[in-house]
């Protein structure tokens, strides 16, 4: 390099945001266009104009768009595949359509302005209802975009085309986008807002694409084309590299990991690794992982988009498939987690100001008690069919009653090994009186994070409370491992914590006896317990513990773990 280039070549500026998604990745960057235009206010249709046909338009469009997303969605798998449909279902929604239709006829607008209008009604109403509907709201936003650009002739909102591979660079990017990446083109993800536990993040993670979120900046520093390195695990976004970063990241990201079926610590204490299943087509996938077992198998997937619950057969069948492909082996089964994010139309009671915090989880079975029995048969059933060791588990305990009648629901059905999850701060601080009935209790850190910090694990405005690494966070899941020392039962983490490995190791310093995670995430987690003793989890584990906040924590373990470096993560 000539002493002129030299001089001219950018300075690297390394921009923090928290790592989502791990991987390292150096490549140009591509930069998402601006949204869809709000439509000027009160653009009307010129008199004497067919109001009646115009407003059909929109019915045509919203089948146009729905088709385009329920055919996405018949391309992807899992998570994927079932938010696509979901937001299909936005596009097609009858009360969003007749709305706006409506609003051609009686207010003159123009089709692509009265759709504008009538989403910002339903998204209205949705934050109002707040929880799972609250979190849809950029779900219509999407649709709402799609729709637009198909009335007014643009090409839908999505990823620009580009011939080489890239990184994409985003303010925001809806659920639906990330869904259909083409993981061979986009290798990384940064976007200026989002949280770790957002539709978005979780996504990403599932799919293995490198990400960093809430990385303020990322949009104005990144040059379109200009060269950036991506690290998932640090979460950090390096605009123009030098050299010798490109060089080690280049090298760190060549090699190929894998994992053996075995979970441990450098001398030896076992740390079972485990898979989350989703889905029945999950399970073969986790197996070839080498999951140890399944650490969450979540039923709502039998449940969703009906207006009956699933009859004890159907349930069976579909329990079977996770249960046959995990033979000897541990499989925790989570009961029906409906409610506040997963609404299903047969348990729906009254209004909600706040669904977070209200009938959710186990609580739905005080009202509807034969969709827990109907369940636990059937799990019963599926059990004694299979050789898998089954366990089960309730969402969103709250109380040593709660437990306690769940842990008898199991018994009375056949089925022993009954536990519970802990995502509520109080199942954390009584977790010894809960696990005196319980067999087990697994954490769900996503849900736990929300309800200790008041911050809701989807608003990107509030990412940085919305963090598993914040103190009081661990400082709850330390308190739920102490309940479990004291009356000798597991306590495992299945929220998205377990699948970063720097807050793995610390989990296990906690006391934590199992982690349960996407398939993708096994092998880096098992690479860096490997070579980490227990005692040096524990001592890290308390240094996290006495930081002053999640990035202190973050950064104090980090730095505790210089073989971070050389394993890429």
């Amino acid at each position: 390099m000539s002493s002129t280039s030299a001089v001219h070549a950018p300075s690297p500026t390394v921009i923090t945001g928290i790592g989502v998604s791990p991987g390292r990745v150096v490549a140009p960057a591509v930069l998402m266009p601006d949204p869809i235009a709000e439509p000027p206010s009160g653009r009307r249709l010129p008199p004497g104009t067919d109001y009646a046909a115009a407003s059909k338009r929109i019915g045509a469009a919203s089948e146009v768009v729905r088709a385009a997303l329920d055919a996405a969605a018949d391309r992807a798998d899992g998570d994927s595949a079932d938010l696509l449909h979901a937001t299909a279902a936005i596009a097609a929604d009858p009360t969003l359509v007749a709305d706006a239709e409506q609003r051609v006829v009686d207010d003159r607008l123009v089709p692509e302005r009265a759709v504008w209008e009538a989403a910002e009604a339903v998204s209205a109403q949705f934050e109002a209802l707040g929880g799972y509907f609250a979190e849809r709201t950029r779900d219509i936003a999407d649709v709402r975009d799609r729709l637009v650009a198909e009335l007014t002739g643009r090409p839908a909102p999505g990823v620009p085309a580009h011939e080489a591979p890239f990184v994409l660079v985003a303010a925001d990017l809806a659920p639906a986008i990330v869904a259909t990446l083409d993981a061979a083109r986009v290798l990384a993800i940064v976007t200026g807002t989002g949280g770790p536990t957002s539709h978005t993040a979780i996504l990403a993670r599932a799919r293995g694409i490198p990400t960093v979120v809430a990385a303020r900046g990322a949009e104005a520093a990144v040059r379109a084309e200009g060269l950036v390195l991506v690290d998932g695990s640090a979460g950090t976004v390096t605009v123009d590299p030098t050299k010798d970063q490109v060089a080690a990241a280049l090298a760190l990201a060549a090699q190929v990991r894998t994992f053996d079926g075995h979970g441990h610590t450098a001398d030896g204490h076992h740390v079972e690794l485990l898979a989350n299943v989703g889905d029945p087509a999950d399970a073969a996938p986790a197996a070839a992982a080498g999951a140890e077992g399944v650490g969450l198998f979540r039923t709502e997937f039998g449940f969703l988009d009906r207006d009956e619950a699933p009859s004890i057969d159907e349930q069976v069948t579909a329990y079977r498939r996770v249960l046959s492909a995990f033979p000897g082996r541990k499989v925790v089964v989570r009961t029906l987690d409906a409610g506040a994010d997963k609404p299903l139309p047969f348990l729906a009671g009254d209004p909600e100001v706040n669904p977070a915090l209200g009938v959710r989880g186990l609580r739905t079975a005080v009202r509807h008690p034969e969709v827990l029995q109907d369940q636990l048969a059937a799990i019963a059933q599926a059990t004694a069919a299979e050789t898998a060791d089954v366990w089960v588990m309730a969402p969103m305990v709250s109380t040593v009653d709660e437990a306690q009648q769940f842990v008898a629901a199991c018994t009375a059905h056949g089925l022993p090994v009954a536990g519970v999850m802990i995502e509520v701060p109080s199942a954390a601080l009584v977790s010894g009186p809960i696990l005196a009935h319980a067999a087990f209790a697994s954490i769900g850190t996503n849900d736990l994070t929300q309800y200790a910090m008041a911050a809701d694990r989807l608003l990107g405005s509030v990412a940085e409370l919305s963090d598993p690494w914040q103190p009081a966070v661990l400082l709850l899941v330390a308190a739920a491992c102490a309940g479990g020392a004291q009356q000798g039962r597991p306590v495992g983490v299945c929220g998205e914590a377990a699948a970063n490995p720097a807050l793995a190791v610390v989990l296990v310093g906690l006391g934590v006896s199992s982690l349960s995670m996407t398939p993708r995430a096994l092998p880096d987690v098992a690479a860096l317990l490997a070579v980490t003793p227990l005692d040096e989890c524990r001592r890290l584990a308390q240094l996290a513990l006495a930081a002053s906040s999640a990035a202190d924590a973050r950064a104090v373990v980090r730095a505790g773990l210089p073989v971070l470096e050389e394993l890429g993560l």
